[in-house]
């Protein structure tokens, strides 16, 4: 049976020799540039070390989701080109600026704000994002006319330096991708039109990246796929190539043995059905363990499967494991790498109607990360 390190209740290890390997992997397979996003914290991983395991693996920049992510890995030692696409109603961009830090532009009140906060030598660095069919943000099609004619102006006036166009793709089906990248194709055109010639031109992230290579272009923004998750309800990580870089562990903190009949947990949802042995497991939703796995979220326990019995509640949850002996202190996997025999994020995230991603980047602040290389 493993036993947890002494003093350790739960913790998150990552692996960053993976972050850098699944990188390594996905610049052969996708051909491509990549983008490495580490928003969310780097998808619970943790912002600043998947980025540098990233850049090491190849990744040329980073994406994050807001300024404020972006700066948070500039104080944390990044210098490479990082671009951050999604801003609050009157954002200021100063700050951003004087670090250095890409802006996503949706719209003509962001591009004159990045404009605005360029310095007397130093323009800013935009990425114009358009809107291919996701209704989300982005430059609306019948606003593209406006906003690239100025964009340009602004340009040559050295208030702004295009670096990238961009979009999203919604996944739905490959025919509604198809659909989504002609539509790009489509506002490069008018881009250029205006004399707008990005260095990048980017839509695909790792489902179309490894799926769809027309989607392709410059570069291609990489987040699930470089933490070793699949983002294919029917092809695995190990599938792919990818090995997952988180692994949610934590220490037997009770054992009890009961009699048949003994209700667990809150509600009593599981009753046990003969005399049994009952471990606790110090993880709970407020630790990101989705309540909606309760009584079925399954863990490894000395190499054996386990599921949930009952309620998960805030700071702990419940296994029976009926003759298994268990002790306090021993080692309960909640996920990790599949192909080791432990259960996967897939799981957790199939158990709680969710999926992967949802899984590693709601682990709480209150989980340990500790930093690994294998």
């Amino acid at each position: 049976m493993s036993r947890m390190p002494e003093g350790v209740m739960r913790e998150a290890v990552i692996d960053i020799g993976a972050i850098t390997a699944n990188v390594r992997h996905l610049r052969k397979l996708t051909e491509s540039q990549i983008i490495a996003v580490v928003k969310a914290d780097g998808y619970g991983h943790g912002a600043v070390r998947s980025a540098a395991a990233a850049l090491e693996g190849g990744a040329t920049r980073l994406a994050v989701a807001d300024v404020a992510e972006a700066l948070a890995l500039r104080r944390g030692g990044i210098d490479a080109p990082i671009m951050a696409w999604l801003h609050a109603p009157g954002a200021s961009f100063v700050e951003a600026a004087s670090q250095g830090i890409e802006l996503g532009i949706s719209n003509i009140e962001q591009l004159l704000a990045a404009a605005a906060a360029a310095s007397r030598d130093q323009p800013v660095s935009v990425h114009l994002k358009v809107e291919t069919g996701l209704a989300r943000n982005g430059i609306a099609p019948a606003d593209y006319s406006v906003v690239f004619a100025e964009a340009a102006r602004l340009e040559r006036l050295g208030k702004l330096r295009i670096t990238g166009i961009f979009s999203h793709l919604s996944n739905a089906s490959a025919a509604d991708d198809r659909t989504a990248v002609s539509r790009f194709q489509v506002a490069l055109a008018a881009a250029a039109q205006q004399g707008i010639t990005p260095q990048l031109r980017h839509i695909a992230a790792t489902h179309a990246a490894i799926d769809l290579p027309e989607s392709r272009f410059d570069c291609v923004r990489i987040g699930l796929g470089i933490y070793g998750l699949s983002p294919f309800p029917d092809r695995s990580a190990a599938d792919l190539g990818l090995r997952p870089a988180m692994t949610l562990r934590a220490a037997v903190a009770a054992v009890r043995r009961v009699p048949a009949g003994q209700g667990v947990s809150y509600g009593y949802t599981h009753r046990t059905a003969t005399e049994s042995t009952l471990a606790l497991v110090p993880l709970g939703y407020a630790d990101g363990v989705p309540r909606a796995a309760s009584g079925k979220g399954s863990v490894s326990v000395g190499g054996r499967r386990f599921t949930v019995a009952g309620r998960i509640a805030m700071d702990q949850f419940v296994v029976d494991v009926g003759e298994t002996p268990v002790a306090v202190g021993d080692e309960v996997v909640l996920f990790g790498d599949p192909t080791l025999g432990v259960p996967s994020a897939d799981e957790w995230g199939d158990a709680s109607g969710s999926i992967n991603y949802e899984i590693v980047t709601r682990i709480g602040p209150r989980v340990p990360r500790r930093q690994v290389s294998q």
